[in-house]
């Protein structure tokens, strides 16, 4: 075989690549370069608020629109982009969403206006889409099924530490080098990525070539995520919010109706109708980033305004739990690749619903040891989580459908983070009404906080339910005891 060959990823998605370890590791370090980057712009521009309210002379809900920009441009695109990807090319998406990522971010450190740079942060939201909803389904082609859990493991690892990073390393920039030095910084990581997919990716994975694509089914579901989001995270300072939510839901409901009549669909409802795996697993994802999302932002204000504790001492406590999660996500991609994952996953829930549980008892004098038991317990419970339930996921479909899987996982994920935020919401109203957070404060605050929690461990225990429906019974007959898709 040519030197050439064997340092690049041929085109074929059957899960036995033609190039050997070279190109599996150079596709390997490109998605997860754009997986740790995805995550470490979305929290280093959150610890960057404050800095740009006062530069930009912005209000709050000028503020609030940078993240809402983001998370639209994100959300909207990811099943479309994926689907599309699926028919026209995996590495052409990803390679454009490169583009889009780059240019924006130069933008971004560019904005002259919080105008500009609101809209700016909607174009990264969507390269960040555009990446996302492909760099996994790119992997799973080239990587055959007896490694793939180790090399998700990688790239989720990229994942955490893109998070917990992008707080870290935003203060000290903000701090010594300005606001602007986290898009500057960025950029050239950026370009390395696009260089790399461009010069290693070679060939073209569509398994969907010749396929038409939705647009109309397309347009029905971003105006219908569009009005959801909006809605739900604008109930209260809104108030037509609520009828925009609801629309929304209906208007999913009625795109989930018209891809099952549809002969060429965004999303193959018969995935989700027929495919036990795949559904559940998918739903696994969306009740565990609802149920774990939320702590964060409770432990970040119990931390800071009831126990008085400095903002950079409660982030190096809050950072335990993705650091534990990096080091773990590829143990636990090796694990899933000699055992079956989706039983993997359901440890991991199991743990995630046992620290949820616990962090549901605190109170304003609970010891600090209880809080790193928390963050160990999540830690640990996600890492184990995370990795091999994506590895179950694309397992249980065949190759034409790894961009739409990929796009629906995405997709999971953020509606799972916005249903966590719309639940503290709600109950912030219930219990605290339009108080501020303040010491003051902080029972009606710990209250809010113990209810929400118990939620989430509720929900975790719903998310074992499905973790577990998907594992097939082993047979009793002799033979071959693994089901087709290695889930059980």
């Amino acid at each position: 075989m040519p030197a050439e060959a064997q340092d690049n990823i041929s085109s074929s998605c059957n899960g036995n690549t033609a190039t050997g370890n070279p190109g599996e590791t150079a596709t390997i370090v490109v998605v997860t370069i754009v997986q740790f980057l995805t995550p470490f712009m979305f929290s280093a521009v959150g610890v960057a608020l404050p800095a740009l309210g006062r530069e930009f002379s912005a209000n709050a809900v000028q503020l609030g629109l940078i993240e809402m920009a983001y998370i639209l441009g994100v959300g909207l695109f990811l099943l479309p982009v994926g689907r599309f990807a699926d028919i026209y090319g995996r590495k052409n998406v990803f390679i454009s969403g490169t583009v889009v990522m780059t240019v924006s971010t130069m933008a971004l450190a560019l904005a002259p206006g919080i105008e500009s740079f609101i809209l700016f942060r909607f174009l990264q939201g969507t390269g960040a889409a555009m990446i996302t909803s492909t760099s996994l389904a790119i992997l799973s082609c080239v990587i055959p099924a007896h490694r793939r859990g180790r090399a998700m493991g990688i790239v989720v690892s990229g994942v955490y530490i893109g998070l917990s990073a992008g707080p870290t390393l935003a203060g000290l920039m903000i701090s010594y080098l300005g606001w602007r030095w986290i898009f500057y910084i960025a950029v050239p990581v950026e370009l390395l990525a696009m260089a790399l997919a461009i010069w290693k990716l070679k060939g073209e994975w569509a398994d969907a070539r010749g396929k038409r694509f939705d647009a109309f089914g397309s347009l029905i579901y971003m105006a219908a995520l569009f009005a959801l989001i909006i809605g739900v995270t604008q109930l209260k300072a809104m108030p037509e919010a609520k009828w925009m939510a609801m629309a929304g839901l209906g208007g999913l409901l009625f795109f989930l109706f018209y891809e099952s009549k549809n002969d060429s669909p965004i999303i193959d409802v018969g995935l989700l109708t027929t495919n036990r795996a795949f559904t559940l697993s998918n739903a696994a994802t969306l009740i565990n980033y609802a149920a774990s999302f939320g702590v964060v932002f409770f432990f970040s204000i119990y931390l800071q305004t009831i126990r008085g504790i400095p903002p950079k001492t409660a982030g190096l406590i809050l950072v335990v739990q993705p650091v534990i999660q990096a080091l773990l996500a590829p143990l636990a991609g090796r694990l899933s690749d000699i055992r079956p994952p989706a039983r993997i996953a359901t440890v991991g829930m199991g743990l995630c619903a046992a620290g949820l549980a616990v962090a549901a008892c605190i109170t304003a004098d609970t010891p600090l040891l209880v809080i790193f038991v928390v963050l160990i317990l999540l830690g640990i419970g996600f890492g184990f989580f995370s990795t091999p339930n994506t590895a179950a996921i694309m397992a249980s479909v065949p190759p034409v459908y790894y961009g739409t899987a990929s796009s629906l996982l995405a997709t999971m994920r953020a509606m799972g983070m916005l249903i966590s935020m719309t639940i503290i919401t709600v109950l912030l109203s219930v219990f605290m009404g339009r108080q501020p957070i303040t010491p003051e404060t902080g029972t009606a605050f710990i209250t809010t906080m113990r209810w929400s929690l118990m939620v989430f461990a509720l929900m975790s225990v719903a998310g074992i339910a499905c973790s577990l429906g998907r594992i097939a019974p082993r047979p009793v007959h002799r033979g071959s005891s693994e089901p087709p898709n290695g889930l059980g």
